[in-house]
């Protein structure tokens, strides 16, 4: 892997993470078009954390109060929201752990990849049709996020797109459902990060700077989709999305099929 593949999967990975295009499904065929050797999913891995930076910087404020909440008894409806996320990330950490080799194996397959990011244009499209409500999370409706957290770990399901999209489903408010969806990235990414702990021990060294770079332009990159995200599903767009997922999967499937 070169610096400029490393630059160019890296703000790949920080626009597409939280934009909800699929991320995945970009580096897939980023690299498969690049031709880039890639020791499994460690790079995916280390860009990951990149972007689980960029969300914990942004919604720093927001997450202090979460762990606050734990220690100050006042604090109930933050103490709520902690059980929301851990019950919606129970899916993807079962999905992740009982299916993790068919996973990976997905990683290499660009076809299928274009597929999937054809589901997710219909996914995002759907909520075209949908009239908003103001919901507040509960339980089903954050079990329903977490539902669709775990189909997003098939590349080319967006994680962002599907978990939002499904809260809107529920009726819950957007703005709601795309902080929710932001905050669930966090249990998800550590957790793969936990998962692939050993894969990233073993990195051969001389890949530390490419990655490092790539981690760092991915930060960046998932700062700026996060406010984009937050600004589109304000003005009611969430679903224009959907066009440019249907034409990357179809020149994908143009490409690799």
């Amino acid at each position: 892997m070169s610096y400029l593949d490393a630059v160019i999967l890296g703000i790949l990975q920080g626009l597409t993470e939280f934009l909800p295009v699929s991320s995945s499904g970009h580096l897939v065929l980023a690299q498969e078009i690049l031709r880039v050797s890639d020791p499994g999913v460690s790079f995916e891995v280390v860009v990951h954390l990149g972007t689980l930076l960029s969300v914990l910087v942004y919604f720093r404020q927001r997450i202090y109060r979460l762990v606050q909440s734990l220690f100050v008894g006042q604090m109930k409806e933050e103490r709520k929201i902690i059980g929301l996320l851990i019950l919606g990330s129970v899916p993807a950490g079962l999905v992740g752990f009982l299916l993790e080799d068919f996973f990976e194996r997905a990683f290499s397959n660009p076809a299928m990849t274009s597929v999937m990011l054809l589901v997710t244009g219909v996914i995002l499209l759907l909520t075209r049709f949908i009239k908003q409500d103001e919901k507040s999370l509960k339980l089903s409706s954050a079990l329903f996020m977490g539902i669709g957290q775990a189909l997003a770990i098939f590349p080319g399901i967006s994680r962002s797109g599907t978990t939002i999209a499904f809260g809107l489903y529920a009726g819950v408010k957007p703005s709601t459902a795309a902080e929710f969806s932001f905050l669930l990235a966090v249990p998800a990414i550590g957790g793969a990060a936990v998962l692939k702990f050993k894969d990233l021990l073993a990195l051969d060294s001389a890949l530390y700077g490419q990655y490092f770079v790539g981690a760092v332009l991915a930060f960046i990159m998932g700062l700026l989709a996060v406010y984009g995200v937050l600004t589109t599903i304000k003005k009611g767009k969430f679903e224009y999305f959907s066009y440019y997922c249907f034409a990357i999967g179809l020149v994908g499937l143009y490409l690799f099929l």
